[in-house]
């Protein structure tokens, strides 16, 4: 049997232009954990980054309870390396309108483990660490988990790092590869995606000055992927797209209660249930995937002001 010359060779699957041409929807893919704890690590990545490090045993023992407890564990690094001595460590509590960040330099990785991170888990509290007054800003850069990270995801980190370079870091997971190049910004914990080196420079100018870049949302960490539908949802049905005009309230069985500024008034708010189905498509959701994977989208089936 002959071999087909290169040329005739099929390329390489690429999940993000694949999504793209499935016009799968982003909203609703971002993470939905409320509590988070970022260490830095400048050494290679692998697919699962932590277990795949060279970290000490114990503190891969220590990171591997809190996954367990919910906490949403990143390895965390600069543009280009580490870029001071110590290591950094952040934790993030989501609330219903923000997140708290608060962070620290450890002077060695080991340091980690004289930290209370039970009550962490627990409380989302870890004392020793001081409020991080700066924004955030993670992108996903790990080539050893899906090639589009890599591929789309560094040269979006350097153009923010080289715009924001204290609040910028590579990270290694936040999910949906597909829609690389992909950024999750706090204290806003907005999710974005399908960024560009261009466009998420603009979409973080958007978040700067208090509002949320819908074009590139994929959602708001912290709430359920029905909840982030309904919240954008209402924010492109009224045009409230300031940080903090539309909140959740809760959701229950699909419907989503949320509270929502009302159109030229004065602190008046507007109750709104939004209904919200979920549906499973088949798709191959990342490069390295050959098999198709049933992944949840989400429709909009009701919504209105309650009253």
């Amino acid at each position: 049997m002959s071999i087909p010359p290169a040329s005739a060779q099929p390329s390489p699957f690429r999940c993000t232009p694949g999504s793209r041409a499935d016009a799968e929807p982003m909203v609703g893919t971002a993470p939905t954990d409320t509590r988070y704890l970022l260490l830095e690590y400048a050494g290679a990545w692998g697919k699962k980054a932590v277990a795949d490090s060279r970290l000490p045993d114990d503190v891969k023992t220590a990171l591997a309870g809190l996954s367990a407890a919910g906490v949403n564990v990143m390895l965390v690094r600069r543009h280009g390396g580490r870029t001071a001595e110590g290591v950094r460590v952040f934790t993030v509590e989501v609330t219903p309108t923000d997140a708290h960040v608060r962070g620290a330099m450890l002077a060695d990785v080991s340091v980690l483990l004289s930290l209370d991170l039970e009550t962490f888990a627990a409380t989302g509290v870890l004392t020793g660490l001081e409020p991080w007054e700066r924004d955030l800003h993670l992108v996903c850069t790990n080539g050893s988990r899906d090639l589009c990270c890599a591929e789309l995801g560094r040269p979006v980190a350097a153009a923010v790092s080289a715009r924001w370079p204290a609040e910028t870091w590579e990270c290694t997971h936040l999910g949906g590869h597909r829609f690389s190049a992909t950024l999750l910004s706090f204290p806003s914990a907005i999710c974005l995606g399908r960024l560009d080196a261009e466009s998420a420079v603009m979409a973080l100018e958007e978040i700067e000055v208090g509002r949320h870049p819908l074009g590139f949302s994929r959602g708001r960490a912290g709430l359920s992927g029905a909840a982030q539908v309904a919240q954008v949802h209402v924010m492109e049905m009224t045009g409230l797209d300031d940080l903090g005009d539309v909140l959740v309230l809760e959701e229950s069985h699909g419907v989503v209660r949320l509270l929502a500024q009302a159109p030229g008034s004065e602190g008046a708010q507007v109750e709104w249930q939004v209904g919200v189905r979920s549906v499973k498509v088949p798709r191959r959701q990342s490069c390295g995937d050959s098999p198709f994977k049933p992944a949840t989208s989400y429709e909009v089936i009701a919504a209105g002001p309650v009253g």
